[in-house]
């Protein structure tokens, strides 16, 4: 007996395909309860775990986040430590160079004070008076001489000792002016010196009032970093992200100095070591003269930190500074070096190039000019190799701040990320909660010859039909319970870390 066969309930095929179908309808009918509980619980434990899921993902970024925000003000505090010690050996600095001669100052002053009251009293004295003769003429005058030749002679005498003595008084009236004068003009340079002393004094006070307003505003915005304002975060997080762009740029800049350096070193290097020489899949030369371009960074990078200019390496900074005056010079030493060996390289690389031309040319049978090669690109080549290890050595500074500044954009970013991973989960939850909904559904539309003659019946007997959406069993609530519950956790919890 066939399959077929067997599915023939009656001998004529469409009442059996009939039956089987009514059959088939009851089953699912009777299913029906059953499959909504299953499905509807497959879809709550898709969103429940997703849930779950979306809230640890989302509890993690706002870990993330506090941390984020920690290593931003911890770094930001250490910046403006940094700024307001420098501000305030700046000011000890002025405050040592313009007022440590202040007594020194002083003392001139005193001197130049006591040398012009003394020229201001001499050039006080009043020149003597004229003797009193008025007495004296006025008992000549009534004389009454009659004639008398003796009497004129005397008068005579007495006008001419009178002009004599008027002339001199003049004359000593105006050598003592004269003097005074004199007097004043050599006060004039003193009075000039208390100028100058008085406004050099007046010009250090306006300098330290300067930097003491500097001081000021940057102690201000390190109290704020300090209290942890959101004001500060928002600048703090605004100049990370603009040194990282800055920093990628300059690194991308002196990516591509490098990689001109190595051109320059690359040929000649491989007349040194062998050009047929490999390490692995690569030559011996670019080897070498990328190791040369990584020690050229080192020295630099070691240059700096001596320097204090950076700090990615506590240890060096923290050096005693007569060890640290030898690590530069030695740094110094070796990069300047190294620059040597480059500008030689350059030169090297320039002639092998022109004896490769010459070769070249004589190969392919060409007439050879007689002109000799031109020293200018042999000088630029040289120049190029020995500036440019000096100019990477300050490769230092954008490293650092790229470093610095990564790590707030980086956690940025993973905040993001956690973020966005939180949105799909619940996404995803809610998409398979109701994709078990459109299952039921479907399932009901599938079946709706049995649910609409349960409906007549039940309209018949005179009873209420319930909607399709009470009919489907409600799971047990402990796993949204429990989902809740982890939520309304971690909303506690977070205020209070």
């Amino acid at each position: 007996m066939t399959f077929a066969n067997m599915l023939n309930i009656t001998n004529s095929p469409a009442l059996s395909i009939l039956i089987w179908i009514v059959l088939f309808l009851l089953a699912l009918y009777f299913a029906r309860r059953p499959f909504h509980q299953a499905v509807m619980s497959f879809s709550k434990i898709i969103r429940n775990a997703l849930r779950l899921g979306a809230a640890s993902v989302l509890s993690a970024e706002k870990r993330l986040l506090v941390r984020n925000r920690e290593v931003l003000m911890a770094a930001g505090l250490e910046n403006a430590e940094r700024i307001v010690e420098r501000e305030f050996d700046r000011i000890a600095a002025a405050v040592t160079r313009d007022l440590e001669s202040y007594p020194n100052v002083h003392r001139q002053l005193s001197e130049v004070i006591v040398k012009l009251d003394e020229d201001y009293t001499n050039s006080a004295d009043v020149p003597p008076s004229l003797p009193n003769w008025m007495p004296i003429i006025e008992s000549i005058a009534k004389i009454e001489h009659g004639g008398d030749s003796m009497v004129a002679n005397m008068l005579a005498e007495i006008n001419r000792s009178l002009t004599e003595q008027n002339k001199k008084a003049i004359e000593d009236y105006r050598n003592s002016t004269a003097a005074r004068h004199a007097i004043l003009n050599k006060m004039m340079p003193f009075w000039r010196k208390v100028e100058r002393s008085l406004d050099g004094i007046a010009s250090s006070m306006s300098n330290i009032k300067k930097r003491a307003k500097t001081v000021d505003r940057c102690m201000d915005q390190y109290e704020k970093i300090r209290a942890g304002s959101d004001s500060a975060a928002r600048a703090l997080s605004t100049s990370a992200l603009t040194q990282f762009a800055i920093a990628a740029l300059v690194l991308l800049i002196a990516i591509g100095g490098a990689i001109i350096n190595f051109n320059l070193i690359a040929l000649p290097m491989s007349e040194m070591v062998g050009g047929a020489s490999y390490i692995g899949p690569f030559k011996t030369s670019d080897v070498a003269g990328l190791v040369i371009i990584l020690v050229e960074l080192t020295m630099g990078l070691f240059l700096m930190e001596s320097l204090r200019i950076t700090r990615l390496f506590p240890i060096i900074g923290a050096m005693d500074d007569k060890m640290r005056h030898r690590m530069i010079i030695i740094t110094f030493t070796l990069l300047a070096i190294l620059a040597g060996v480059e500008s030689a390289l350059a030169f090297m690389r320039d002639r092998i190039a022109h004896d490769m031309e010459v070769l070249r040319q004589t190969l392919a049978g060409a007439e050879q000019m007689g002109l000799s090669p031109s020293i200018i690109p042999t000088v630029g080549q040289m120049v190029l190799g020995f500036i440019l290890p000096f100019a990477l050595a300050f490769v230092a500074i954008p490293l650092e701040m790229f470093v610095a500044s990564s790590r707030t954009v980086l956690g940025a970013g993973m905040a993001w990320l956690l973020r966005l991973l939180a949105f799909f989960l619940r996404l995803l939850g809610n998409i398979g909660f109701y994709t078990g909904r459109f299952i039921v559904n479907i399932y009901d539309l599938a079946i709706f010859p049995a649910i609409w003659l349960e409906g007549i019946i039940l309209t018949s007997k005179g009873k209420k039909m319930a909607l399709p959406e009470a009919e489907i069993p409600e799971d047990s609530k402990l796993v949204e319970e429990a989902v809740d519950s982890y939520e309304e956790t971690i909303k506690i919890k977070e205020p209070q870390e």
